[in-house]
């Protein structure tokens, strides 16, 4: 009986084991679900790759890299350097090792990281090349972008701090050094670099980014000692998009004798955007979106949109000015951008941003942004634009042995449209007498009066502008300036004391040399011009 018994249940048992699911199968997931699963990796997930968990399983280290990191990376490290291991286990050394500083914040992790990277990107060897569709030859690049920002993280985890020294790896030292002349940017020196990557934009309409190898930065660009502001065209408030490369040297005999070195660069986006590594041209890492972005988040420019059209900017700069994104640099054609009423350089920020994204144009082109109180008088801030201009010229190339400087392009919205043509005219006497019944020298006024009269009011074409481009420019006057709008406003807007002062007794004492019809006892402003 109990033999019989124990036959029924161990058949009954083996008839329900061929009733289960097969130990392997598949389930439909859908197509997004596999695509994540696949593309999972140690920068998007708390996890390896497929590619790292793979080679480390084929090796039985995925269980031991659980119960100890450093054991196991100890252990591969060794597969490698005896030669037995090859690129697969370089690149899972180099993303199990950015795993674990994430883990730990062991900041010779994130160095190791960024050597494994490297040694797997450019091989000793060019048939060990990564193919450039692989996946796996992105993240290798994403991870050692990563690695370097972390790997030279602030204390407080807001800049990376990038300094020659010698640097400890969990298997060795990197000896880094670097070349001061690299912060140099112009007549200003880089400080304060802020990775990009960890920038959200808001405000943009578009982002882009040039993808390559380096940490993508963006470093805030303050004079240097014997600089001269007033004649500078960078802004002192200026953010330069940069990349941090860390170029290393005999990589692969470094990793086996624990032993390297290298040199960090630093390389501004109108400096470079490739740079010869191993023989080899590798793009750098750019981002000017999230530069422009954080360079106009704390500008005070915002803030003199309205009150330097009402006259009352008080903002520590002196308007008008004229600044660059970039030094000046022979060979470029300069863009002027003049923006409209009530409003700054800050408005052209989408445009600009979506400019620097083309090639064709940021080898050729270099920005320069204008900026005024958009009350004062159309004619007084046209007069103020074209002397900008003018000495800016004049400064830059006062041989006047670069053409391109003299292929200006500029552009204006609005307001700006108007001013921007006042540069492109020949107006003879047209504007002065469409105000005045008597020639300008014989108007009761003092000397300087009547030089900035002649100076704002007869106008010629600046000879090194060939393009003007108007955008929404009123050029026949704006029905949003009627007569009650221009009485409060006439009451609002400050124009500039000198102006006041020197037109006061010509427009009390004299004011039967202007058409009654079309002044006042006052200068008009800005508003009442359209």
């Amino acid at each position: 009986m109990p033999t019989r018994l124990v036959t029924v249940v161990s058949v009954g048992t083996l008839l329900s084991l061929a009733a289960c699911s097969p130990p392997i199968g598949v389930s439909r997931v859908g197509a997004r679900a596999v695509y994540r699963s696949l593309t999972a990796n140690a920068l998007s997930t708390d996890r390896a790759s497929e590619w790292t968990r793979n080679t480390v399983n084929s090796w039985g280290l995925l269980g031991p890299f659980d119960d100890d990191p450093e054991g196991a990376l100890s252990t591969l490290r060794e597969i490698v350097t005896s030669g037995r291991g090859g690129s697969p286990e370089v690149f899972a050394l180099g993303e199990l090792s950015f795993l674990h500083a994430q883990d730990t914040g062991k900041k010779a992790y994130y160095l190791a990281a960024a050597v494994y990277t490297y040694a797997f990107l450019l091989p000793e060897r060019r048939q060990e090349q990564p193919a450039e569709l692989d996946p796996q030859t992105r993240l290798a690049a994403d991870l050692y972008n990563r690695a370097i920002t972390l790997a030279f993280r602030s204390r407080d985890g807001r800049t990376v701090e990038l300094a020659p020294g010698t640097y400890p790896l969990p298997f060795g030292q990197v000896e880094v050094w670097m070349n001061p002349g690299c912060l140099y940017w112009g007549d200003r020196r880089l400080v304060d670099f802020v990775p990009v990557a960890e920038l959200a934009v808001r405000g943009m309409r578009n982002r882009y980014r040039l993808p390559g190898m380096g940490a993508p930065l963006a470093a805030r660009a303050v004079p240097r000692e014997d600089v001269n502001l007033a004649r500078s065209l960078i802004s002192p408030r200026a953010r330069v998009a940069a990349t941090a490369l860390l170029r290393l040297y005999h990589v692969h005999d470094g990793i086996t004798s624990g032993r390297l070195s290298g040199t960090l660069e630093v390389y501004t986006a109108n400096d470079a955007e490739t740079v010869a590594l191993e023989g080899r041209t590798v793009p750098l890492e750019i981002e000017e979106t999230a530069t422009i972005a954080l360079q106009l988040a704390d500008s005070p420019m915002w803030k003199r949109e309205l009150w330097g059209f009402l006259g009352r900017a008080q903002t520590g700069d002196q308007l008008p000015f004229l600044v660059s994104n970039m030094p000046y640099e022979r060979g470029r054609i300069p863009i002027v951008f003049v923006h409209g009423t009530a409003s700054s350089p800050g408005r052209w920020a989408d445009m600009a941003n979506d400019l620097l994204a083309d090639p064709w144009i940021r080898h050729r082109y270099q920005f320069w942004f204008f900026m005024y109180d958009t009350g004062n008088p159309i004619a007084y801030s046209g007069m103020l634009l074209r002397d900008k201009l003018t000495d800016a010229v004049s400064r830059l190339d006062p041989e006047g042995d670069d053409p391109c400087l003299r292929q200006m392009v500029v552009i204006g919205h609005s307001q700006g449209g108007l001013l921007t043509k006042l540069i492109a005219v020949d107006t003879g006497s047209r504007l002065w007498n469409s105000i005045s019944r008597v020639p300008l020298a014989e108007l009761p006024a003092s000397e300087d009066f009547r030089t900035l009269l002649g100076r704002a009011l007869f106008v010629q074409p600046l000879p090194f502008v060939r393009r003007v481009v108007f955008v929404a420019t009123p050029h026949r006057g704006s029905f949003r300036t009627g007569a009650w709008v221009n009485g409060l406003l006439r009451r609002l807007v400050r124009l500039p004391g000198n102006l006041v002062l020197m037109s006061r007794d010509t427009l009390s004492q004299g004011r039967g040399a202007f058409y009654a019809a079309r002044t006042t006892a006052r200068i008009p402003t800005a508003a009442e011009n359209m």
